[in-house]
């Protein structure tokens, strides 16, 4: 059985949109550090902490037949996740730091707008 941290137990107790919001914030908070002279590892941790929102928050919107957005937002974990791989080409080259920047930007207001749209609505 998979031991589940005290932050988790946290985070889930509640719904999959206020859990959207909370990944919200930290995309917010990225995308804020890219434009400013903030510290890599600030971002570092926000990104990391952002995966573990998707991983801890996908599996309840599979459950609840929500399978177009939560493969969405799988593909957000990928790019997170890529980011962490190529960490240094990106921090360190000001077209890909640009690029990230916007890719924040798309995915800060598609979980947004996940967030705040019921399911149902959307198969219509």
């Amino acid at each position: 059985m998979i031991e589940v941290t005290p932050e988790q137990q946290i985070f889930m107790q509640d719904d999959v949109p206020t859990r959207l919001h909370h990944l919200a914030r930290h995309l917010s908070h990225i995308q804020s550090l890219w434009t400013g002279a903030s510290s890599q590892e600030s971002i570092l941790d926000l990104i990391k902490e952002s995966r573990y929102f998707l991983e801890w928050t996908v599996p309840d919107m599979v459950k609840s037949d929500d399978i177009d957005r939560a493969a969405e937002l799988v593909d957000l974990g990928r790019l997170l996740t890529r980011w962490l791989f190529h960490w240094e080409k990106i921090w360190f080259d000001a077209q890909q730091r640009q690029s990230a920047l916007e890719q924040t930007q798309y995915w800060l207001h598609r979980v947004l707008e996940i967030a705040d749209t019921e399911p149902e609505s959307l198969s219509a």
